[in-house]
């Protein structure tokens, strides 16, 4: 009989983060393999091609400035195409943009314009805005996700930001890319989100978010990974799906923290949900690299992007994708309240607009309420390890890089 020893290291799960522990496992030289109950690999990193559109699994975008790229990444077969430094605020006095002069001087007037017009907040707003974002880029990250936690919200406030500064520009900002409107997550995720936002970009790979899933699939050989295949219980030498036992070294949950939860029979978590109402457009309502901001709280769309304006590829030639988040919103009349929303933005155009598909996600992010704490243990119980956005930071770095850690703990131990 072989030894323990002999056998593969069984993942379960196909998202980021097992894509992740899979290829440094496999790149270290231990065998692996791979179990996926959906159809396919990335978990909520993927895209669906619909009617020659690309449309992700919710509205996505990926930061830059994310360090795990680097490491794990050809970035430049990623093809990323950026959005524009900075937003479209919407509000009942129009649109307003507030951009980032450091990274693209011509917006410089406008954003003057815009702070000038006090639509979005105070002068000193943008005042404290420069001071809060000198602070992030002299504080490296580690230590943001060391520092005083309390709600992003009361943060905000002991900082001096305005009530219409935090309403119109924050909240659906960053309470967008937090699924957390409330902006009650930590204040260690806001400082380390803002930061990245700062230091890189916002940007798509130019065929789809699912890119990033398929560049890790690549480094794993494809007959090690298994679709379609419920995992039904874990132990430290087994996995046992419908089929039977697949023999373990050891066994890595990579699932959403609920899933894991349940395999491991602990308790479930209340996660961050996210809805997406994607629309096929003759024409775009902005023709800018820009997110649009709901200033005014007049709906369940926080933001909108017109996707194709950032990657031509999102949609066929001549229409345009737009992409209308609703952080949180989960009820079924999402397409019906979105579009009253946009159409008392942009009025009639509206109407002219095809709604392609609507996404409920459950689980977009697990929940980083204060206090938080990242870098959660990834061995469990003997041989059994996790991985995933909830052990670290409730992101793709943080996907990647909990896998990463997990392969490391791995192989460490086999030393």
């Amino acid at each position: 009989m072989r030894s323990s020893s002999d056998h593969p290291v069984v993942i379960v799960g196909a998202g980021l983060a097992g894509l992740s522990c899979a290829a440094t496992l496999h790149g270290a030289g231990l065998p692996v393999v791979v179990i996926e109950s959906s159809d396919g690999i990335g978990g909520r990193v993927r895209t669906d091609e619909v009617d020659g559109f690309l449309l992700d699994r919710g509205f996505q975008v990926l930061l830059t400035a994310y360090p795990e790229l680097e490491r794990q990444f050809n970035i430049d077969a990623l093809e990323l195409e950026a959005f524009d430094p900075g937003a479209l605020i919407h509000t009942e006095r129009g649109e307003f943009e507030l951009g980032d002069p450091l990274k693209q001087p011509s917006s410089l007037t406008p954003t003057l314009r815009t702070a000038l017009s006090q639509a979005v907040g105070s002068p000193g707003d943008f005042v404290r805005l420069l001071t809060l974002r000198y602070r992030l880029a002299r504080t490296g990250v580690p230590t943001l996700l060391r520092g005083p936690d309390v709600a992003t919200i009361d943060a905000l406030v002991s900082l001096g930001f305005s009530s219409t500064f935090i309403n119109r520009f924050f909240r659906p900002l960053v309470g967008g890319i937090q699924l957390d409107l409330g902006l009650n997550t930590s204040a260690r995720m806001f400082d380390t989100i803002l930061k990245m936002l700062f230091s890189g970009s916002a940007a798509v790979p130019r065929h789809g978010m699912q890119t990033i899933s398929q560049q890790l699939a690549q480094q794993i050989p494809e007959h090690l990974i298994h679709l379609q295949v419920p995992v039904r219980s874990v132990s430290s030498q087994a996995v046992r799906v419908d089929s039977g036992e697949i023999s373990a070294s050891s066994v890595v949950i990579a699932t959403d923290g609920n899933t894991a939860a349940d395999l491991l029979d602990q308790p479930r978590t209340t996660p961050r949900s996210a809805g997406c109402v994607w629309f096929d457009a003759p024409e775009p309502p902005t023709k800018r690299r820009l997110i649009v901001l709901d200033g005014e709280r007049s709906g369940p769309v926080a933001n909108v992007a017109v996707m194709s304006n950032v990657s031509s590829r999102y949609a066929p030639p001549g229409r345009h994708l737009i992409a209308a988040a609703a952080p949180g919103y989960g009820k079924a009349d999402l397409e019906q309240q979105a579009r009253a929303q946009l159409t008392s933005w942009w009025g009639k155009a509206i109407d002219g607009w095809t709604t392609l598909r609507v996404d409920h996600i459950a689980y977009g992010q697990p929940d980083q309420s204060p206090a938080f704490s990242p870098k959660r243990t990834v061995e469990v119980k003997e041989h059994v390890f996790v991985c995933g956005d909830h052990r670290d930071t409730g992101s793709i770095q943080g996907a990647l890089y909990s896998g990463r850690r997990c392969a490391n703990a791995i192989l460490n131990a086999r030393k």
